[in-house]
């Protein structure tokens, strides 16, 4: 008969690893930092994985429908012309005669059904993701959604070595991607949130929303890289990695403090410790610790009517239909209108070559870049947004004022976009500098918005401490926004038909509006400002006069 002890270590045994893993992290007693640290990490490569994944069906259009504009980060990066030798405009047998019914004259438009497919589904999903996340574990809710967004990702490629051709298979397998993609953004922000209080909140998930763009540029690497063996391998590698990396989260992701035993006290000890909680004298932290009583989810109406919700939900609408309009159509914009290169800039093209092995045309002057180099140019659009996510979360941080800052973002990227409209087609140098702008104002605001924002409004005070509304806010805010995700690229699709200048009025329009909706909370906010120095300036003068009658 078998002891006691092998007893116990024979049941141990049989639970599941995951159990194991998480009974393990408990007996470790990890110090709150750490934890911290791993639900960054964790969570950042969660979601570059669920960016890499959405960024493919846009690389690999140019495979489906050889017509299409759209084109993917290569290397080594060539600039080259439409002008240029043949050989240089040669597309491989892999991108030769595209693949049906993508490749017939109607091809544009039905990948464009297939985007605007996804992004509904996407949208839609994304209210039902966070009513659902705030009930269930977080942990394994994000899992089965990346699992989900891996096999549907992959199953769109498997179409290449099935030989499939029906429209309506990788419509539905699109939009069944779209409904597991909703998942994430919810789920991380979430877990974020949990684990966060409000001190630098803002600068830390600034830097933390980088996810997005580096997965945009890593997903273009791996399916234009891959696109030469055959397009399938595009979305079944991307899609493998995201399932991978949903076990990944299942083993490793701690979903809050309480779930892994962990002291808040230290957290709360650094907030007591600021200057801002010392001169305000209040020690309670964002989710207070005192939790005894069970939290209840707050309902979906409930949550649309916490205070702030609703004018950052809508101005989120107009926030994204401004970037998904760059997102989907800044490559065809660049490649299509035209950038003249100017004899005086050749010192510079010649230094870019060295710097990024880039092959100089034999002629330039003049010339209008392919739909290669615009693809790979537009991604500068990308990288002024992670300077923008960090810029916008550490000056609200600084400032303790939001909506100040998301609405100035929003505000200077109307000129930014003039400017880019007006000026941008003038030399390579000064496309680059003005979309760099661009990004970093149009992204600066939606990264905010997106992260600190909803994980703010998410633990407002009026939910005395109750964290079960952090997945259902920020399914509403991101939720909305991509509605107007949807929207902005569709619009564009008819309006640029006619004039782009009349696509730059409609996101200038959209981004003035955008900061319009903030405008109730900036006023309260700079009250809010205003009344703090007033408070602070009464106490500060009674208590020097003791000092100087002594």
């Amino acid at each position: 008969m078998a002891s006691p002890s092998e007893l116990a270590t024979e049941r141990s045994h049989s639970k599941p690893l995951g159990i194991r893993f998480w009974e393990y992290i408990k007996k470790a007693k990890l110090s709150y930092k750490s934890h911290q640290a791993v639900v960054l990490i964790v969570t950042f490569f969660a979601y570059t994985t669920y960016h890499a994944t959405r960024k493919t069906t846009s690389i690999v259009k140019s495979a489906l429908d050889p017509q299409s504009s759209a084109a993917g980060l290569k290397f080594p990066w060539r600039i080259t012309y439409l002008s240029s030798p043949a050989e240089t405009q040669r597309r491989s047998w892999v991108l030769g005669d595209g693949w049906a019914p993508f490749n017939g004259s109607d091809g544009t438009a039905l990948l464009g059904q297939l985007d605007v497919a996804f992004l509904a589904v996407y949208a839609i999903g994304m209210y039902f993701s966070g009513h659902l996340g705030d009930r269930m574990n977080l942990r394994i809710f994000l899992t089965v959604g990346m699992i989900g967004t891996g096999l549907f990702t992959s199953l769109f490629g498997v179409g290449y070595w099935a030989n499939i051709h029906s429209f309506y298979y990788f419509l539905i397998v699109q939009m069944i991607a779209g409904l597991f993609q909703s998942s994430g953004w919810p789920s991380v922000v979430a877990v974020v949130g949990n684990w966060f209080g409000k001190k630098k909140r803002g600068l830390i998930m600034g830097i933390w929303n980088a996810h997005t763009s580096i997965g945009n540029i890593t997903g273009s690497l791996i399916a234009s890289t891959l696109l030469s063996y055959g397009w399938g391998w595009s979305f079944v590698v991307p899609g493998l990695l995201i399932a991978f990396m949903g076990i990944l989260v299942c083993l490793l992701l701690p979903v809050s403090p309480e779930s892994v035993g962990a002291d808040r006290q230290e957290e709360e000890d650094d907030a007591v410790d600021s200057p801002k909680k010392k001169r305000e004298g209040v020690a309670e932290p964002l989710l207070g610790s005192h939790t005894e009583m069970k939290e209840i989810a707050v309902g979906f109406i409930e949550a649309w009517r916490i205070p702030g919700v609703a004018p950052f939900a809508f101005c989120l609408f107009f926030a994204k239909l401004v970037a998904y309009t760059f997102l989907y159509w800044l490559p065809y914009y660049i490649g299509h209108t035209g950038i003249l290169i100017y004899f005086n800039f050749l010192i510079l093209i010649d230094s870019l070559r060295i710097l990024f092995s880039i092959h100089k045309s034999a002629a330039i002057e003049g010339k209008y870049l392919s739909d290669e180099t615009a693809g790979n140019l537009s991604t500068f659009f990308d990288v002024g947004g992670v300077l923008g996510g960090i810029l916008a979360g550490h000056i609200s941080d600084r400032l303790d004022a939001r909506a100040i800052t998301a609405a100035t973002f929003m505000y200077c990227a109307i000129p930014a976009l003039y400017f880019y409209r007006s000026y941008g087609h003038i030399s390579f140098a000064m496309n680059i500098a003005l979309m760099f702008i661009c990004g970093m104002f149009v992204n600066g605001p939606y990264a905010l918005i997106t992260t600190a924002v909803s994980a703010d409004l998410g633990t407002h005070s009026s939910l005395n401490g109750n964290s079960k509304a952090l997945a259902t806010v920020t399914a509403i805010i991101d939720g909305t926004g991509s509605v107007g995700a949807a929207i902005g690229p569709l619009l564009t699709g008819y309006i640029s038909a006619n004039s782009w200048s009349a696509v730059f009025m409609m996101l200038m329009a959209a981004a003035l509006v955008a900061g319009l909706l903030l405008t109730r909370l900036v006023v309260a906010e700079v009250a809010a400002r205003i009344s703090e120095t007033r408070s602070q300036g009464r106490p500060q003068s009674r208590s020097q006069e003791p000092e100087l009658n002594v």
